[in-house]
């Protein structure tokens, strides 16, 4: 039997436009950090971009930063090149990090973040802390309602230091409670979050007795928006961070009125505020029979309040 010789005939190689507009040029990891560095400088101070370089460079070749300095003439490879191209556009639109990278820490731990939830701050650990460090040990018995999830940092928080604790937390959001029942499985711990819309005096009824009741709740007037810096106005949630102009107490005023019917006998508040508003905060939780603390942060501004009913 015979074999005759065939011809396949294939159709001409094409390459899309948009691969033949990319130009990939070998960098080491030094050059990457450098340019990242240079281009966030017309936008952030040079310490803030040298920092937010470092964390690119840090998620994209998954090396610390001393490793990075050690092997600074590594090359980074073509696909890290194109994914830090995709990074550095978005950030130059004044986009955060952490929505860039959706990863976040607090209080030691890593969170997903996105734009549906708010960026955790560094004041609102040393609220979780000045909650953890007045608490008697050890722990028997203690019930905990956070009052706006958001990406769940302060009730997960609370959870993994206090493990003897049951933790509960609600938000008028169901996308930010996805993200905090995200962060909620990836972290460990049990928390019962609810969907609830806590200026809804009907709606709050359902909740419990708790011994601590602790909220870092929207409160910045909306005639302070054009003090905020554009990351923050463009990318991170109106609702979880601005009350109205003529009742910025909005929800210092629900949670004292919830506190007096819905906190244990030598249950405890804590709630962040507006650095300019120490004052107000505390007339109107004295107005509604509380004895106060104001506790200053590490800037020395009046940043949270402890309230005994």
């Amino acid at each position: 039997m015979k074999y005759h010789p065939f011809t396949i005939h294939l159709p001409p190689l094409t390459i899309p436009h948009s691969l033949l507009n990319c130009k990939f040029v070998v960098m080491t990891i030094q050059e990457a950090t450098q340019q990242l560095k240079e281009q966030l400088s017309t936008i952030y101070e040079e310490r803030e971009a040298g920092n937010i370089s470092d964390w690119v460079m840090e998620y994209l070749t998954g090396t610390k930063r001393v490793d990075r300095i050690l092997h600074k003439k590594k090359s980074i490879s073509q696909g890290e090149e194109l994914q830090l191209q995709k990074y550095s556009k978005r950030l130059l639109l004044h986009e955060p990090v952490q929505y860039v990278l959706n990863e976040t820490w607090f209080c030691g731990l890593q969170f997903y973040v996105d734009k549906n939830v708010l960026i955790p701050r560094p004041e609102t650990e040393e609220l979780v802390e000045w909650i953890i460090s007045n608490c008697k040990f050890p722990i028997t018995e203690l019930k905990i309602l956070d009052i706006g999830s958001g990406s769940g940092c302060i009730p997960i928080a609370l959870k993994r230091k206090l493990r003897n604790t049951e933790v509960w937390s609600c938000d008028i959001s169901n996308v930010a409670l996805q993200v905090a029942r995200q962060n909620a499985k990836e972290l460990g711990v049990d928390v019962t979050f609810l969907l609830l819309d806590f200026l809804n005096e009907e709606q709050r009824k359902q909740l419990s007795l708790f011994d601590i009741i602790v909220s870092n709740p929207p409160y910045v007037p909306e005639n302070d928006k054009h003090r905020m810096r554009s990351n923050v106005l463009q990318y991170e949630p109106a609702t979880a961070l601005f009350v109205p102009d003529n009742d910025a107490l909005i929800f210092y005023t629900a949670i004292a009125d919830f506190g007096k019917h819905h906190l244990n006998k030598n249950g405890v508040i804590y709630t962040e505020i507006h650095e300019n508003h120490g004052e107000a905060v505390t007339r109107l939780f004295h107005s509604k029979g509380y004895t106060t603390e104001l506790k200053k942060d590490m800037q020395g501004k009046e940043r949270m309040l402890k309230a005994e009913f």
